[in-house]
């Protein structure tokens, strides 16, 4: 017979029937019918052309064939339940800290990583913290926000620029409600102190906890919004936001990729910055 008609899925019950020697309890234990147990080791007796069991009226007992057999079938068996748990041990589960007002920007490369990373899982875990301390903190990765930061990989420089539903397009914006990602006014005001030809004046504003949910609800048709360029660029190419100007003013403020050191974790962490880094090339849209 060829080797690829050999019965493997019938080894696990002669090794379970041997070390039991009773099809009850081999059945129990294998969560089968006596008789389907039966059937598969007379599946694996047929290929072998000989019996594996005496039958005796007490029960089983190993022919001589079957007690020759079985050492080196245990043997290969756990070769293989070991080789199967050591590749799915490989998985290699990457802790990350995010800003949440970075995820419209990493959740399409989240699915990247997943499409072209499968052995790679992602612990995500969002916060209003814009810092990591690896020290403290149990993470793998981090994104960080704030000025003058060097360590790591840039991933993007803040650009500010305003955004609004393109249902309000047609609207007065001054007669819009300021929509700011902060309790005071800041990022609004550094951006109209840059334009000459702008003269807008904020005569009724909200104010938000994050820059994610003054977009959100700029979307939603609240008002308009001031984001940072690279965090609405597929909404604004989706057509859920619109630009009312086409200026940005940078901040001095960037977004960074840090890594813990992680020797245990060196390859995947590296197939997890590339995918970040460099999109285009691993087949991101």
């Amino acid at each position: 017979m060829s080797r690829r008609t050999f019965p493997h899925n019938s080894v696990d019950a002669f090794l379970i029937t041997a070390r039991h020697l009773n099809l009850t309890h081999a059945a129990k234990e294998l969560c089968l019918t006596q008789g389907a147990v039966s059937r598969k080791i007379a599946t694996l007796e047929s290929w072998f052309g000989f019996a594996l069991f005496e039958r005796h009226a007490r029960g089983l007992r190993l022919s001589p064939q079957g007690s020759a057999l079985l050492p080196d079938l245990q043997a290969a068996f756990e070769h293989l339940l070991t080789v199967a748990e050591q590749a799915r041990a490989q998985q290699t589960v990457v802790r990350l800290k995010v800003p949440t007002c970075a995820m419209r920007w990493l959740i399409p490369r989240l699915i990247q990583v997943e499409r072209e990373q499968p052995e790679l899982q992602i612990a995500l875990t969002t916060t209003t913290d814009h810092t990591v301390n690896f020290k403290t903190e149990s993470y793998d990765a981090a994104i960080v926000f704030g000025t003058h930061l060097s360590a790591g990989d840039l991933l993007f420089e803040e650009a500010l620029t305003p955004v609004m539903s393109p249902q309000r397009t047609g609207s007065a914006l001054d007669t819009l409600t300021f929509l700011h990602p902060t309790r005071d006014k800041t990022d609004w005001s550094l951006w109209l102190s840059r334009q000459e030809n702008v003269a807008l004046v904020m005569h009724k504003n909200q104010h938000f906890d994050t820059m994610d949910l003054a977009i959100t609800a700029a979307m939603q048709g609240l008002g308009m919004a001031i984001a940072d360029e690279t965090l609405v660029e597929e909404d604004i190419r989706a057509g859920r936001l619109a630009r009312p100007f086409n200026t940005s003013v940078k901040t001095g403020a960037s977004y960074r990729l840090l890594l813990r050191d992680s020797h245990g974790k060196t390859a995947g962490l590296a197939a997890f910055r590339a995918c970040l880094l460099n999109p285009d090339s691993h087949g991101a849209s």
